[in-house]
């Protein structure tokens, strides 16, 4: 394990954009996967690869980047690594970014699953607020701790390690008709 983390560090500091992509892509894929096998009990049979993919290609195109992105920003919003900093920053995160992240979130996996704009309204309307809900009861203490204790180039990978089931929920969310 320890050359894994070894290996996921040199290549953090070489690549650091493309891993952070990668490793969002592939965690939302896992959650998916998660999803579908212990939330909705296909089974591997009934597996919906596709749906995996698709929400891969999210996790590639749109949390990746997005998130990074927004680290990034947040750190030069709120410069410095007190308790007091966390804070805000958490707050920013929650108050801000949350919001319009979770909308377009569930958005963009509606238009993947092939839905008219007036059937995502209606979809956005029904799961938006309860995914808020529920994500305010999961990520206000993680980010605390990852803007307090975490350094910029690991907070995705940590986010996305946390979001494993967060993402399972998500997928379970903006999949469920």
């Amino acid at each position: 394990m320890a050359a894994l983390w070894r290996s996921y560090q040199a290549l953090m500091t070489k690549y650091p954009w493309t891993v952070q992509i990668v490793t969002a892509g592939s965690l939302v894929g896992v959650g998916d996967v998660i999803s579908q096998q212990l939330i909705e009990r296909r089974g591997l049979t009934q597996h919906n690869v596709r749906r995996t993919a698709k929400m891969m290609s999210i996790g590639f195109f749109f949390v990746g980047p997005v998130v990074g992105g927004w680290y990034r920003v947040l750190d030069k919003l709120v410069v410095g690594g007190t308790k007091s900093d966390a804070m805000k920053k958490m707050l920013l995160d929650q108050l801000c970014f949350a919001p319009c992240f979770l909308g377009a979130f569930l958005c963009i996996s509606g238009a993947l699953n092939g839905l008219t704009v007036e059937e995502n309204v209606g979809k956005l309307k029904r799961d938006y607020t309860d995914a808020l809900i529920a994500n305010y009861y999961l990520w206000p203490p993680v980010q605390i701790a990852n803007f307090y204790f975490i350094p910029l180039q690991h907070r995705l990978a940590v986010v996305q390690i946390v979001a494993v089931a967060w993402n399972s929920y998500l997928t379970w969310k903006a999949n469920k008709m």
